[in-house]
């Protein structure tokens, strides 16, 4: 839906660091973790301010809560970790394709 939102492809290399942190006590989510995931990246994308999320996504509390405990346990860097890993993988694919 917007241009911020993880691909079909991304997700499935960083959903597993969601998946473990999850504090509900077994009750079902409302809402699930890759939408409250894209909702973090367009709010960093697009600089808006938290209130301002706009209504397609969780409530701003909800998104809120789950970047700063996904904060507080280093997940948000292992994921970055991940994309970046995966990015300079194909950007030196794309780089060895064009050398020959």
């Amino acid at each position: 839906m917007y241009d911020s939102d993880v691909s079909d492809e991304e997700w499935k290399l960083i959903k597993h660091f969601f998946d473990p942190v999850d504090n509900r006590g077994g009750a079902g989510a409302k809402h699930t973790k890759r939408t409250i995931v894209n909702a973090i990246f367009y709010l960093n994308k697009t600089g808006v301010q938290w209130r301002l999320l706009p209504k397609e996504f969780p409530p701003w509390k909800t998104v809120y809560d789950h970047y700063s405990q996904w904060n507080r346990g280093g997940v948000w860097e292992k994921v970055m970790d991940q994309l970046n890993r995966e990015h300079r993988k194909k950007t030196a694919k794309k780089q060895r394709r064009a050398m020959v």
